[in-house]
């Protein structure tokens, strides 16, 4: 892991000791530098999970990824820094009900003075790490979050309008990267996974957060929405360079 050009891909200058403190930096800092999107995926390009197919995509080339990408070369990131990280195997909340199978996201667990959930693989998710040994609410900037404990699994729940949303359930049990792989390929391939169905390009803000979906703008800030139409792809690709330093 050469560590100084992927803190400068995403613009950290913080401490580099394993302390909350630098967790909390980092973990900001890569919402707001890494877009979570899937335009590989679209592309019908391979996605790799090696850590240096990694490296080479988001901090050489400065693009994005999805979980299994960003979550992978963070933690890889982490331990560099002398964190101690666990992969975790999360399973999404649907609409309809339940979860998604297993490996359908990876999150990260990080020891320090108590256990830390870190994901900055999620889309529209936290901004900083959560308290694993917590279960009250916890308050990021007015959106509340809390982590329940339901048999062998933790819950991941967010609090909505209408209340408590589960986000992901996820167990405590060490993973490895190679666990992933298949249900990556899954995402990869498969018709029925939402990654195969539209582009989708986001990015955490100081004010909320910008995202591309589809030929459409839209931009967040507090509790105000904006959306326009884009035009073609050529206005596509000027805003994917503009706003969000990707160039497919």
């Amino acid at each position: 892991m050469d560590v100084a050009p992927y803190l400068e891909r995403i613009g950290y200058r913080g401490r580099l000791d394993a302390s909350v403190e630098t967790l909390r930096g980092l973990h900001l800092a890569h919402l707001r530098s890494v877009p979570f999107e899937n335009l590989d995926i679209m592309s019908g390009r391979l996605i790799a999970l090696g850590e240096a197919e990694l490296f080479d995509k988001i901090v050489t080339r400065r693009r994005g990824g999805f979980c299994y990408e960003l979550n992978g070369l963070f933690c890889a990131l982490l331990r560099a820094l002398g964190f101690r990280v666990t992969m975790l195997s999360a399973e999404v909340a649907r609409e309809s009900g339940g979860f998604s199978p297993e490996f359908d996201h990876l999150a990260l667990r990080v020891d320090l003075d108590e256990p830390r959930l870190a994901d900055v693989g999620f889309g529209d998710g936290f901004r900083l790490p959560l308290s694993l040994n917590d279960d009250a609410q916890q308050d990021q900037d007015g959106r509340m979050y809390r982590i329940r404990v339901d048999g062998e699994y933790r819950v991941l729940e967010r609090r909505d309008p209408e209340g408590w949303t589960s986000q992901y359930r996820f167990t405590l049990r060490p993973c490895a990267v190679e666990d992933f792989a298949e249900r990556c390929r899954f995402h990869q391939t498969s018709p029925e996974s939402h990654f195969t169905r539209g582009r989708i390009c986001t990015l955490a803000t100081p004010e909320g957060r910008v995202s591309l979906s589809g030929l459409r703008l839209i931009v967040t800030t507090g509790t105000e929405r904006s959306e326009r139409g884009l035009s073609s792809e050529a206005e596509y690709a000027a805003v994917l360079r503009q706003t969000f330093g990707v160039i497919e």
